[in-house]
């Protein structure tokens, strides 16, 4: 290759996978609008990059790994830029639908603070590897000086080396995905070897050498020393393995903190998409709380949990998918009982369905938690065109450093 055939681009903005976009479109990874770069040309990609003139924006990389490393897309820029970032990302999805809200500070959760990750561990002839996959590839960077994972996590390294050792094949890496507990680790494996006997036997051995509280291999668990809990209020949850979890303890307290705020006074909560209980057990200390989930054995995690706690208000559960059976307003707004707030955390997809029913009840206040703005502001346009309010949207950036935006919002019905 020689510079001939290199061209030059001016960045224009960042696209919502965290790639500058120039005209074309052409997509160039970590660099910030502004900036003129070049490259080769592939496809719609921009290759081989080569920053001509930064951005004021850009800064040198915190972490050593951030180069080969795929787990991280912004540390090129400051921290302001990127909070800024993520907050016009949300404020200009909202404007696409001819919304406009008040927006409280971003709320970033520190460096060290992720408390679950899965791992890529491939077995070796000299050992094993273990890390995260570079961008858009099956090669593994090791990470042991990862400045985004808490240090449990990284001391967990040496568990994951071994359990490729073990069992995994040659030709596929294992995903080991290790949270930490009040307890210990909890650790789910997939894409692994067949379990047999020799197999059971080392693994274990492992979980009394590295103080795991619970092992699964796929599906099937294989031991647990100690119900690895998580405490969500005063309640303390056993979530059953790979579960959803908040990414940070510090982004959980944001989000909760949010959506105690708005639902301030209510009497009866309906928390929908409830998980484990993330909101719904804290959400009893001053109310009663009714929690929809459509994985029994969330629901079941939750139930547990909110039964040995002391001092809560009735939590009663639901097992519903809420897509294809979302709950009607004639169950949110019976006679004699309704719901005076509700809290909705729906995945990336959203909850088209449910959010109009919600609308159709006129449940009086609504804690939108979201982790996709796109399918968010669809969904908030169905219930400000109902007659809601919306008071203000707080942005909890839980992703240090990813193109990935969480946010919580306030809703309350106008009269």
């Amino acid at each position: 290759m020689t510079d001939t055939d290199r061209l030059q681009f001016t960045i224009n903005r960042l696209g919502h996978q965290g790639d500058g976009v120039a005209d074309g479109p052409i997509f160039a990874r970590r660099t910030l609008p502004g900036e003129v770069v070049s490259g080769v040309v592939n496809g719609q990609t921009l290759t081989d990059i080569r920053i001509e003139m930064p951005s004021d924006n850009r800064v040198q990389a915190p972490c050593r790994h951030y180069k080969a490393c795929g787990g991280c897309s912004l540390q090129h820029a400051t921290p302001e830029f990127v909070a800024g970032w993520k907050l016009d990302f949300v404020r200009n999805a909202l404007l696409a639908q001819g919304i406009k809200a008040d927006f409280r500070p971003v709320h970033t959760s520190p460096e060290r603070s992720r408390r679950r990750a899965t791992f890529a561990a491939r077995r070796t002839k000299k050992g094993a590897q273990v890390g995260f996959h570079g961008a858009a590839s099956d090669v593994i960077t090791e990470i042991p000086d990862c400045i985004l994972l808490d240090p449990g996590l990284i001391a967990a390294l040496p568990l994951v080396a071994e359990l490729a050792k073990l069992g995994a094949s040659r030709k596929t890496a294992l995903a080991v995905t290790v949270t930490l507990s009040a307890i210990g680790l909890d650790v789910l494996v997939r894409n692994g070897k067949p379990l047999d006997t020799d197999l059971r036997i080392g693994l274990a051995q492992l979980v009394g050498t590295f103080g795991v509280a619970r092992l699964a291999w796929e599906d099937e668990l294989i031991a647990m020393e100690q119900p690895p809990t998580q405490a969500f209020g005063d309640a303390l949850v056993c979530p059953p393995p790979g579960a959803f979890l908040q990414a940070t303890k510090d982004g959980e307290h944001a989000l909760l903190e949010a959506v105690s705020e708005i639902t301030q006074g209510a009497k009866r909560i309906i928390d929908l998409f409830a998980g484990c209980g993330t909101f719904s057990l804290p959400l009893a200390k001053q109310a009663e709380v009714h929690a929809v989930e459509g994985e029994d054995t969330m629901i079941a995690a939750l139930d547990a949990g909110w039964r040995k706690a002391q001092g809560l208000h009735t939590v009663t559960s639901e097992v519903r998918d809420l897509f294809r059976r979302p709950i009607l307003p004639d169950e949110l707004a019976p006679f004699d009982h309704a719901f005076d707030a509700a809290v909705i955390d729906p995945p990336r997809a959203g909850a088209e369905a449910q959010t109009r029913e919600l609308a159709a009840a006129r449940v009086p206040i609504v804690a939108y938690v979201s982790c996709n703005p796109v399918t968010f502001a669809r969904d908030a346009k169905l219930l400000v065109d109902a007659g809601y309010r919306l008071n203000w949207v707080q942005v909890v950036d839980q992703f240090r450093w990813a193109a990935h935006a969480e946010l919580v919002a306030s809703f309350t019905l106008k009269s």
